[in-house]
């Protein structure tokens, strides 16, 4: 019972190897030409990883999938509800999650 402190300051090891080794990692090539519209950065990115030189697919691709995101219509709860198809799988995840909170399952 003595050591319990030595266990929970055994988390400290991983966080500074991940707090030294962060800043040399890569952005996401993804956040770099969504979010930051950083071209050349986002290609550099991709040959790193991929380890080719043609990544103009690549590119093509991640650019056509946020075109996708944009012109794709959220719904609310209620009009999730609303919808006979999806009615019950909804109900059923619902159920199905407070069942785990109530019987402890996340606990174990």
């Amino acid at each position: 019972e003595s050591r319990w402190p030595y266990l929970f300051g055994a988390i400290i090891v991983p966080s500074l190897i991940q707090v030294v080794i962060l800043p040399f990692l890569p952005e996401s090539p993804r956040y770099l030409l969504l979010e930051k519209h950083n071209t050349s950065k986002a290609e550099k990115a991709f040959q790193t990883f991929l380890g080719k030189d043609d990544v103009s697919h690549e590119v093509e691709e991640v650019l056509a999938e946020s075109r996708v995101q944009r012109n794709t219509k959220l719904v609310s709860i209620l009009q999730l509800l609303r919808t006979h198809a999806a009615r019950w799988q909804v109900i059923t995840v619902v159920v199905t999650m407070g069942c785990y909170q109530l019987c402890g399952l996340n606990a174990v």
